[in-house]
C-alpha cells in the first residue's frame, strides 16, 4: 500500500460517496426511509449535519479504498466494484441488524433494504476508486 494512494482513493471515494449517498438514500429512497422507521419517535434530524455526513463518507472511503488495494491481482474497475459492495454490503448488513436489534429505530424492512442499496453506492464508489487508482502509479 502507498499512503498517496490511500489519500487519493479516499478523496475521490470520499466526494463520490457524499454524492452517491445523497441521490440514492435522500432523493431517490427517502421516502422509503421515512417510512419504515421504527417506534423510536423523535431521533431523525430535521437537517442532518453535512459536515458529519461528510467526515463519515471520508472514513467508509478510507475502508472501501483499503479493502480494494489490499486485494491481490491486477486492479481493475470491475474488482473495485465487487470488492467495495461486498465490503459495503456486510458493513451495513451488520449495522444495521445491530441497529435492529438494540433500538427501535430502524424497522425490519428498512434493515434488509439498506444493505442491498449499499451494494449499489459502495460498489459504484470502488469502481470510481479503481478507475482513478489504475492511473496513479505505484509510486
Amino acid at each position: 500500500m502507498y499512503t498517496k494512494r490511500i489519500l487519493i482513493g479516499t478523496l475521490v471515494g470520499g466526494v463520490a460517496m457524499y454524492v452517491f449517498g445523497y441521490l440514492i438514500f435522500e432523493l431517490a429512497f427517502g421516502g422509503f426511509y421515512a417510512r419504515n422507521v421504527g417506534s423510536a419517535t423523535g431521533v431523525l434530524r430535521d437537517t442532518p449535519l453535512q459536515w458529519a455526513v461528510a467526515l463519515g463518507s471520508l472514513s467508509l472511503a478510507a475502508l472501501v479504498t483499503l479493502a480494494i488495494e489490499t486485494r491481490p491481482g491486477p486492479l481493475t474497475i470491475g474488482k473495485g466494484f465487487s470488492t467495495a459492495a461486498v465490503v459495503g454490503f456486510l458493513l451495513w448488513l451488520g449495522v444495521d441488524f445491530l441497529r435492529y436489534g438494540g433500538t427501535n429505530v430502524p424497522n425490519l424492512t428498512r434493515a434488509l433494504v439498506d444493505p442491498v442499496l449499499e451494494i449499489v453506492r459502495n460498489g459504484a464508489v470502488g469502481a470510481i476508486v479503481a478507475a482513478v487508482l489504475t492511473r496513479t502509479g505505484k509510486t
